[in-house]
């Protein structure tokens, strides 16, 4: 199965800008990025990105508002603060040698910056490759990785597969299955998730008085590091 995979990639993958990088800094950025959010929005905001802050010494020296600011529209706040969190870990004292003690990373992360920018033999399992392990009773090369994931995101999608474009399909048992759909996320409208992006929204035009916004979301974004409050006023972190 590795083989025709692989062959398929050749062929099919998609040319994505940090593809072109071994630079583990780079990697991050859009691994971290990508966690819930579409290929097609994460590519424009990660060039952008890079042409700001090119190097983790730059992410590091910026000011944790300004993060928050150029992060808003991907969504997950916490997680551009954590990436600017761990630019400061690696500017002090280098990559660590287990990745997952960086702030907010996890293990998959961790896996996918040491197979795509490191080079090792790691096979980094998100939900598309564990999706076409499961269906196929497979247990793909770590080479295989990048391969699953465009396999994962165009072909073997969750809920009606495209088994005729797919270059496993000949070996694969679960051929034809079509599956019921996840459990949905709540929906964001009228959620306290608005609520907390609204008002972060709100704060980082410019200061406002804490009075003037929605108490419980600033707390929560306080607690989060998001935002902080002096005097009755709510501002970015500095």
């Amino acid at each position: 199965m590795d083989t025709a995979l692989l062959a398929w990639f050749r062929r099919n993958g998609a040319d994505l800008p940090w593809r072109r990088t071994r630079d583990p800094y780079a990697i991050l950025v859009s691994e971290v990025m990508l966690q819930q959010t579409q290929v097609a929005r994460v590519v424009p905001r990660y060039e952008r990105w890079l042409e700001r802050w090119p190097d983790v010494q730059a992410l590091a020296a910026a000011a944790a508002g300004e993060v928050i600011v150029e992060w808003q529209g991907l969504g997950y706040n916490r997680r551009g603060l954590n990436l600017h969190r761990s630019a400061h870990v690696v500017a002090e004292h280098g990559w660590p040698d287990d990745l997952t003690e960086l702030p907010g990373i996890g293990a998959y992360t961790a896996a996918a910056v040491r197979a795509f920018a490191f080079g090792e033999a790691v096979l980094p399992r998100d939900t598309n490759v564990l999706r076409i392990e499961e269906r196929t009773g497979h247990r793909f090369d770590p080479r295989c990785g990048q391969a699953l994931m465009d396999l994962g995101r165009t072909v073997c999608v969750a809920r009606v597969p495209r088994c005729d474009r797919c270059p496993l399909a000949a070996r694969c048992p679960s051929r034809g299955r079509t599956y019921e759909p996840l459990r949905k996320q709540s929906p964001f409208e009228g959620s306290f998730r608005q609520r907390r992006a609204a008002t972060l929204r709100l704060v980082a035009k410019q200061p406002r008085e804490l009075a003037a916004l929605d108490v419980d979301a600033v707390r929560a974004l306080e607690r989060d590091g998001l935002v902080a409050t002096a005097d009755g006023v709510v501002r970015l972190p500095s």
